[in-house]
């Protein structure tokens, strides 16, 4: 492996640390690091079930958990359908006062910490707190609570003078976005970098790339990391009404959500979370840790084109896979999967599609593609990280989840998209996309470690 940090270009011919011979040109710049950096631990709370089992159990079943919405009455926007998550913060063991304190996104965020880090078996307080941190992700943090909160003041917007008397004391924190990585690093106690990634839908993926980062010039040696969000409101909804990208099939909500479907009409709107333990590598397989993948390429670009469009070309995309398989030393044939981002709109499938194409060339036909997005919607910044869990997994157990309610393929979308069925597949090195409003495209590689190639689920 290169062991050059990231993808701030190259020194053409420069040999690599690791013996493999000479860095790919424009491949990697930057100072020279040699940690590895490996996921340990994964906590999920996504629609359909609790806990990373239940997530996993889900996709592999090939389940959807589309549904009407029934937090609020939705009959009045365009689009009724989402995918909710069945949580209950008492069961999970919050407190009344970080109840009445937290945002449902850092409640998720909370919950999900606790199971990764109980999975990854780490003892935190045995850990020098300057040397562990924070990195989570969210497109709109406490947006819910803040909408809750105008609609108190203004007594559901009867009132055009608010009686602030009503206001709750903890609005900061659902102002300030980055209360929800605080309330993670008050959870495990780090005092090492924390910070809070707000890129839309590539938040997921964004903010756990900045883990690595960190890990990986020496910054901090282990890292709490992923994404919440939970947008299931009213403005939310009214805000992809507005631009019509959201479907509005209402009367089908268990198969609203279709990518790549010659039929699909736009995303369904989720909520969800996960978060992970990310360690350097030597230091895990020290104390032997499970080790469920390895992050070995991250890369993000912008379109510089526009709010909500994406150029046919598929070009922006293309080069941050290409940057991410470059940092991981890897060919393209050697990707055995690909998490599409598969929202479901007609621009995004297509764009993604050529962007595959033109990224990895023939083996794009080859290499199984499937959109989770089909079974538990799109949950806007946390999605990212949720797919990076169902990622891990797919290297863990071999099994490549599937494109639920695939029937009949767009033309212009010829790829082997995994239809309806989970399948039984070798999955050493996964590639894993995301693409956001704002002209977002981030790329990320994972792959089972050399050593463990040998080990079974």
């Amino acid at each position: 492996m290169c062991n050059v940090l990231l993808d701030r270009g190259p020194v053409p011919g420069a040999p690599c640390r690791g013996g493999r011979g000479a860095c790919p040109p424009r491949a990697h710049r930057g100072r020279e690091v040699s940690r590895r950096v490996v996921i340990t631990g994964i906590g999920v709370r996504a629609p359909g079930g609790n806990g990373t089992k239940e997530f996993w159990d889900l996709l592999t079943a090939g389940r959807t958990a589309t549904r009407r919405i029934d937090f609020f009455d939705a009959s009045q926007f365009r689009s009724q359908v989402a995918a909710a998550v069945d949580f209950d913060p008492r069961a999970e063991g919050l407190t009344p006062r970080q109840i009445r304190r937290m945002d449902r996104a850092a409640q998720f965020a909370v919950a999900c910490t606790r199971e990764a880090v109980s999975d990854s078996g780490l003892e935190f307080d045995r850990l020098d707190p300057f040397r562990y941190g924070v990195s989570l992700g969210s497109a709109v943090a406490a947006a819910t609570s803040l909408e809750n909160e105008y609609l108190v003041m203004s007594d559901s917007g009867r009132d055009w003078v608010v009686d602030p008397s009503y206001l709750s004391p903890h609005m900061f924190d659902y102002l300030s976005p980055g209360a929800m990585a605080a309330e993670v690093a008050w959870e495990i106690g780090a005092q090492g970098p924390v910070t809070l990634v707000s890129d839309g839908c590539t938040s997921g993926l964004d903010s756990v790339g900045h883990a690595v980062q960190l890990i990986r010039e020496g910054t901090a040696d282990v890292m709490v990391t992923g994404a919440s969000d939970t947008p299931i409101s009213p403005i939310v909804l009214a805000c992809f009404d507005a631009i019509k990208a959201t479907t509005n099939r209402n009367d089908d909500p268990e198969h609203a959500s279709r990518p790549f479907d010659n039929s699909r009409n736009g995303f369904v709107l989720a909520e969800g979370a996960a978060v992970f333990v990310l360690e350097e590598f030597e230091a895990a397989k020290a104390r032997g840790a499970r080790i469920y993948a390895e992050v070995t390429g991250y890369a993000t670009r912008c379109n510089a084109y526009h709010m909500t469009g994406l150029k046919k070309d598929g070009r922006e995309m293309a080069e941050a896979i290409r940057v991410a398989l470059d940092e991981s030393r890897l060919d393209p044939t050697a990707v055995d999967y690909i998490n599409a981002h598969g929202s479901g709109t007609k621009q995004n499938d297509r764009h993604e599609t050529t962007a595959f194409k033109r990224s990895l060339g023939d083996h794009a036909y080859g290499v199984p593609v499937s959109s989770i997005k089909s079974m538990v919607g799109h949950s806007l910044g946390a999605i990212g990280s949720i797919e990076i869990a169902a990622c891990a997994l797919a290297i863990t157990h071999h099994v490549v989840p599937p494109t639920a309610n695939l029937h009949e393929a767009d033309p212009e979308c010829d790829l082997d998209y995994v239809p309806l069925t989970a399948r039984e597949h070798r999955t050493d090195t996964v590639l894993t996309v995301g693409s956001g409003f704002g002209g977002f495209q981030s790329a990320m590689v994972l792959r089972r470690p050399e050593e463990m190639k040998g080990a079974t689920a």
